[in-house]
């Protein structure tokens, strides 16, 4: 029996960039990144470099017949729904692009590559004013604070300025520019989209890492594809920046230099999905089996599990209702699912800021008893107490901050983390693990000790 076919129609995207060998930037990110995030890529390669992570070694330009060859090729035979554009090189590859981008309907994403991260060049200087006529022709623009000051001689090294810059870039006909702020100083990353009509600002904790190869060529490449979708501008750019924050703390640990973002970051995340809620599902029937109910706090337990990169509460699978105590023992009040959990969920992804490793929590009570039996555990436990810190009742913040600042001040990633309570609320411990089994196992530590 012959199968019936189910063709899909991703909206393709067609990126106009060079070729990096080492596979963090240029065609080779441009297509991982397009791909994770629905489209489907294609491609026209203007340079071919040597580069790996440490440095680019040799840079060698196509000719523009072969990358004209390449654009009309792709753009006479697939219904292309966006184009980005990379490393150009090339005053007369500058030329050739905004000839191709104005005979396309699509929307176009400019990232104007002038300097990789290891700081090699690769835009020729004499190309920088070929720029002007590609920014007319182009939906968005996505400078870092570096290529803005090349293009708007305004050298944005605050809010303010990145907001002149983009109005510059807009004023030179761009529908929108985004003057992406990881190269100015301060503990935030601020990006600042200019639009015709309104500005927006996105603020994002910076990442301590030097592994950002990669990086605009990855969040262009998002923006176009949410495009390609249908997304508006201003929904693109806050999707593609909100994946590239993920890439870049979730880097990719390659090579002998600093590494890459990591493209398929979000891809990953969603894969994992239904095994975490399974291991959480697990968890919870083998707490049920050893009957936890001594460790079960007035407000209940929960069990939390986290995809490997989640950032908010809503990617932790935990029980709907809690478990709680009951005449035979403790029970699930519901099942699994995300978002279930703030409290848990919040306290493990606070826990992740200092150990990203921790993917697992369950909370417990917290007494003298239960302090004794938490000393029986292999590594440390991290404690805080609200009420002591200074931490105002109520405050939503207050548990991450005192996870945080508790996990610091131990060696290494905690076994437990004790909150004193305060203000009225019950002391409680969550245990954590990085893997489902080590939960289980510290809980039969803890309880066997409770039960001698």
């Amino acid at each position: 029996m012959t199968r019936q076919d189910a063709p899909v129609s991703p909206p393709v995207v067609l990126t106009i960039a060079g070729s990096d060998s080492g596979g963090g930037a240029g065609i080779q990110a441009d297509l991982k990144t397009i791909e994770a995030c629905g489209g489907f890529g294609t491609s026209a390669v203007t340079s071919v470099t040597a580069q790996n992570t440490t440095g680019v070694e040799r840079t060698h330009v196509l000719p523009t017949e072969e990358i004209r060859g390449q654009c009309e090729t792709v753009t006479s035979d697939f219904d292309v729904r966006a184009v980005k554009t990379g490393m150009l090189a090339t005053a007369a590859v500058v030329d050739l692009v905004t000839d191709e981008v104005r005979a396309t309907d699509a929307p176009a994403v400019v990232d104007p590559v002038m300097v990789a991260a290891s700081g090699d060049r690769l835009l020729a200087r004499e190309a920088e004013s070929a720029y002007e006529g590609l920014i007319a022709e182009s939906t968005l623009v996505t400078p870092n604070a570096d290529e803005a000051a090349v293009l708007t001689d305004i050298d944005p090294d605050d809010e303010a300025e990145a907001r002149a810059a983009g109005e510059r870039l807009v004023e030179l006909g761009a529908d929108a520019a985004l003057v992406t702020g990881g190269h100015v100083p301060g503990e935030d990353i601020v990006d600042v989209l200019v639009t015709g009509e309104r500005v927006e600002t996105f603020r994002h904790p910076r990442v301590d890492t030097e592994a950002t190869h990669g990086s605009g060529c990855t969040l262009s490449s998002a923006v176009a594809t949410r495009l390609a979708h249908g997304d508006s501008v201003v929904d693109a750019v806050s999707a593609g920046v909100d994946l590239l924050a993920r890439a870049v703390r979730y880097n990719l640990d390659v090579g002998e230099g600093p590494g890459s973002v990591h493209h398929l970051v979000a891809a990953r995340n969603d894969a994992a999905r239904e095994r975490t809620a399974e291991r959480v599902s697990a968890v919870v029937e083998r707490l049920v089996a050893a009957d936890v109910s001594p460790l079960v706090p007035e407000v209940g337990a929960n069990v939390a599990g986290a995809t490997p990169y989640a950032e908010r509460p809503a990617e932790a699978a935990a029980v709907e209702g809690r478990i709680t105590r009951t005449l035979s023992g403790v029970a699930p009040n519901r099942g699994v699912r995300f978002g279930a959990s703030t409290h848990v969920a919040r306290t493990l992804l606070a826990a992740r800021e200092s150990a990203p490793e921790l993917r697992f929590a369950v909370n417990y009570r917290y007494d003298e008893a239960v302090a004794d039996a938490l000393d029986r555990l292999d590594g440390p436990v991290a404690e805080f107490d609200p009420a002591a810190e200074g931490e105002a009742a109520g405050d939503d913040t207050a548990i991450e901050r005192g996870v945080e600042r508790a996990i610091e001040a131990v060696a290494g990633p905690p076994e437990a983390v004790v909150n004193h309570g305060g203000y009225g609320d019950e002391p409680i411990a969550f245990l954590m693990a990085a893997d489902d089994e080590r939960l289980v196992a510290r809980t039969h530590t803890v309880l066997d000790e409770l039960r001698e």
